[in-house]
């Protein structure tokens, strides 16, 4: 199937790793309480011979989801087979996937509250009885055909739980939602990550990343890459803070991580002074696609302060209104 990205076996060493992803917990760094519980319920599933149950991973992009897919399938030393939820378009799409998998064989669906709801009515029984109830046909003529299927670990990932049906989310049996990095554990990763890239970046250039990196480590390492670009071409063998500052400054990147757009979008809430924005309104001030603001702008803002969501639309706080130097009333 084309759509379908296998990994027949997981050779973490062999693959060439241009995300330079971690390949077991002792490599991961951050988000120390789900490594301790998926842990240990890895050890007890090997222990009972069983396959793991099924793991929804929630929170916003770039918090470690898909590599922490990865790390599970190889703890469990299972093959794992990757796909995203638009491209499950048909039913016989997912019954193929699911008539393919071997016993404790891992199935990582990204973006997984995209499912349609007759795909989700497939994978109920997959994911309880591990059995396909395929209908062919319809009205009176229909016929529902069983097949059963090894039984398999479904790792779901999305950043919109709530999006997720009641009856799809409740089949997952760990549930994890991953928190923002801290500055201290981003900086470790920038170091870890500018030796597998042939530079060693100094530890004040590492926490400057860091404290630029919006808590997410996929930030920093986007920002790493660039500032290494800035490094080679002025000859340097090590990512000092000098060129680093010069970097991010030339990247339009800030002390809080902002960029242009995010400072555009805590603008144009506080030029609305009070007045709750939908987000309709802000797309199209912003020229920006709705999920590019829910997914990527908003959860960083959220998560520290600067904006609200209220029934009737986003407001900016007064950290905002600090933050760009402008007076705030309580008033508005």
């Amino acid at each position: 199937m084309e759509r379908l990205v296998e990994i027949e076996k997981l050779d973490f060493e062999r693959l060439e790793d241009p995300s330079l992803r971690p390949s077991k917990f002792s490599e991961y760094i951050g988000q120390e309480s789900i490594k301790k519980n998926l842990n240990i319920s890895i050890k007890a599933s090997k222990k009972r011979d069983e396959a793991l149950d099924h793991i929804l991973l929630f929170g916003p992009p770039g918090l470690g989801k898909t590599t922490l897919a990865y790390i599970i399938a190889n703890e469990m030393g299972s093959n794992i087979k990757v796909t995203s939820a638009p491209m499950i378009e048909k039913s016989g799409d997912l019954a193929a996937i699911l008539t393919n998998l071997s016993k404790g064989d891992i199935l990582f669906i990204d973006e997984i509250h995209r499912l349609s709801s007759n795909i989700e009515e497939i994978l109920y029984s997959a994911m309880e009885d591990f059995r396909l109830d395929i209908i062919i046909g319809s009205g009176p003529a229909a016929q529902t055909i069983k097949i059963d299927i090894e039984d398999f670990t479904l790792i779901g990932a999305t950043t919109r739980a709530g999006m997720l049906s009641n009856p799809l989310r409740d089949r997952f049996g760990i549930t994890f939602r991953m928190q923002f990095y801290k500055t201290d554990e981003l900086a470790k990763i920038i170091s870890l990550a500018s030796k597998k890239l042939n530079k060693t970046c100094e530890s004040s250039a590492a926490v400057e990343i860091a404290r630029r990196s919006r808590g997410t480590p996929r930030v920093a390492l986007r920002l790493l890459r660039r500032i290494r670009d800035f490094a080679e071409f002025n000859n340097e063998d090590n990512i000092l803070l000098n060129r680093t500052l010069e970097a991010l400054n030339e990247l339009g990147v800030d002390e809080r991580g902002f960029d242009e757009l995010d400072v555009a979008f805590l603008k144009i809430l506080t030029e609305s002074k009070g007045r709750p924005l939908g987000l309709s309104t802000i797309a199209a001030a912003l020229s920006e696609d709705e999920r590019t603001i829910e997914d990527v702008i908003e959860p960083y803002l959220l998560a520290n302060g600067y904006i609200e969501r209220t029934a009737r639309g986003r407001i900016a706080t007064k950290r905002s209104y600090d933050l760009l130097n402008l007076p705030f009333s309580e008033l508005f």
